[in-house]
């Protein structure tokens, strides 16, 4: 993309980021966190104090890096889940968020994601039983996929609100 995506706008002149975290909160996320990695001081300007800001150091790995930052982050509060999510789903809206959390029971044992027609995609909600052990399997680009494929999360449906799609090249810029 020539850029880190949470720094990308939208057709409205809205950051990537900033309408990711709008779409958590209204969603039914009380405390936030955005895991920064390349650009990390100019992406958390855009924020503005809006949302705790994790750094992961070893970005350049790829998305386990940042879910582990994450992970380690949440651990040190007394959450009983978090909700994943990525800032490049333009057309997840709150109702996925608000669906996946009601759905899922959102406690210490929870594991769910969001699907759309049958597609697994993001948000991806994990309990904090889970969490020690997403963060072992995350390398690289594969985040929680080994995890999830041994651990089945329940799976919501959520193909009616959205498709689930990111955002991979300039021209599927919204």
């Amino acid at each position: 993309m020539g850029t880190p995506k949470a720094l990308l706008y939208d057709g409205q002149g809205r950051s990537f980021l900033e309408r990711s975290l709008a779409v958590l909160r209204e969603g039914g996320c009380d405390d936030v966190r955005v895991v920064l990695g390349a650009e990390a001081e100019r992406a958390a300007g855009i924020l503005r104090g809006r949302a705790g800001v994790v750094v992961a150091e070893d970005w350049a790995e790829g998305m386990g890096a940042s879910l582990r930052a994450g992970l380690a982050a949440a651990a040190e509060t007394d959450a009983a889940c978090v909700l994943v999510s990525l800032v490049d789903l333009p057309d997840v809206g709150p109702q996925v968020v608000e669906r996946l959390l009601a759905k899922s029971g959102a406690e210490e044992q929870s594991i769910a994601r969001a699907s759309y027609d049958g597609v697994p995609g993001h948000p991806v909600l994990l309990g904090r039983a889970h969490w020690a052990g997403v963060a072992d399997s995350a390398r690289g680009d594969r985040g929680a996929r080994d995890y999830l494929r041994d651990h089945p999360p329940l799976v919501v449906e959520c193909g009616d609100l959205a498709t689930g799609r990111d955002v991979d090249t300039p021209e599927e810029l919204p």
